[in-house]
């Protein structure tokens, strides 16, 4: 699975994305995380399962959401206290609780 990681100038999320991948690394599963930008997402998400959006671009959701849909990838907003999960378990969590939700949507 690949995880696309989006704030506004790509630092923060890389932090978010190196954590993710290594919890993910951690109980062996095949995910790659990496960082984007606001500006780069819409190219990024051409090779992207699930894109996790930073909380402070909560304005952006709706817009972000809705160019994903058009290519089937999924969308999910990070907690306000994301940055304080520094082992990337809860994110990874996130992360599988929101394509678990696809999953079960894609069988109905």
């Amino acid at each position: 699975m690949k995880i696309l990681v989006v704030c506004g100038a790509g630092a923060s999320s890389t932090f978010v994305a190196q954590r993710v991948q290594r919890a993910a690394y951690d109980r062996g599963l095949p995910y790659s995380a990496s960082a984007g930008t606001v500006q780069s997402y819409p190219i990024d998400l051409l090779a992207t399962d699930i894109v996790l959006v930073g909380p402070h671009l909560g304005p952006e959701l709706e817009r972000i959401q809705q160019d994903a849909a058009t290519r089937g990838v999924r969308v999910a907003l990070l907690p306000e206290d994301v940055f304080s999960d520094l082992t990337g378990t809860r994110t990874l969590a996130l992360v599988e609780e929101a394509m678990g939700a696809r999953e079960s949507a894609d069988t109905v």
